[in-house]
């Protein structure tokens, strides 16, 4: 996912660095909203942010020109602090991963940013919202949420370098030639990383609810209903 410097040409990683700003304000917006309404919340996003960083760091190589294959992180991230507080911390976990590990490039944090941070988070984020809605068990919703966020990662990503390098092959096929190439890896990947989604959601779930936002009502609900027949 990590796409390097020079691969992508000005006018591409300014695009995608345009559009990435477009979800970073809202981001920080919620960010300090929410560190208002609860004091907590920093330091639970920033422990969310070196997670998400140490996940995406473990990298491998792939047959796609200037790029690499790895979990995300992000999908897990957008449930447990929200999708565009997500977009925030990814982009410094991608700016930091540039600087010191030299994965993927500062000209590129934007489109790295876009496929990882915003339509991994997003996309993890709505399905995972959308199953617990149809009151799917949580670790299943949790599992469906990381695989979909990791592949929508890699999609966006053959996108983004079809986009700009597809030259005189159609759009469409060389979109699939770059995702064919991330495929053998991250599809193991990705189902990897729908397993410890699951866990971590349930582990939280078991132990500290009120850490995930929508849960502690319906569990403190089934408790109040439990205690009041006992009585």
């Amino acid at each position: 996912m990590h796409i390097e410097d020079g691969i992508l040409p000005p006018r591409a990683w300014g695009f995608w660095y345009g559009v990435t700003i477009l979800f970073i304000i809202p981001g920080i917006r919620e960010i300090k909203r929410r560190v208002r309404e609860n004091l907590a919340y920093k330091p639970f996003l920033s422990m969310t942010g070196v997670a998400v960083f140490v996940i995406s760091a473990m990298h491998l190589p792939v047959p796609v020109t200037g790029s690499c294959s790895h979990p995300c992180g992000t999908p897990l991230a957008a449930i447990i602090v929200g999708p565009f507080a997500t977009a925030v911390i990814s982009s410094i976990v991608l700016f930091f991963q540039a600087i010191f590990l030299g994965h993927g490039g500062i000209t590129t944090i934007g489109a790295n940013d876009f496929s990882m941070g915003i339509v991994g988070g997003i996309s993890g984020y709505l399905c995972w919202k959308l199953l617990r809605r149809f009151d799917s068990p949580l670790w299943l919703a949790g599992g469906i949420a990381g695989f979909v966020g990791d592949v929508m990662t890699y999609l966006t990503s053959a996108f983004e370098l079809a986009l700009s390098l597809h030259g005189h092959i159609p759009l469409v096929r060389q979109w699939m030639i770059f995702f064919a190439g991330y495929g053998p890896t991250q599809l193991p990947l990705a189902i990897a990383e729908a397993v410890f989604t699951a866990a971590v959601l349930q582990v939280m779930y078991n132990r500290r609810p009120d850490l995930l936002p929508g849960i502690t009502g319906k569990r403190s609900g089934k408790i109040e209903k439990i205690q009041m027949k006992g009585a």
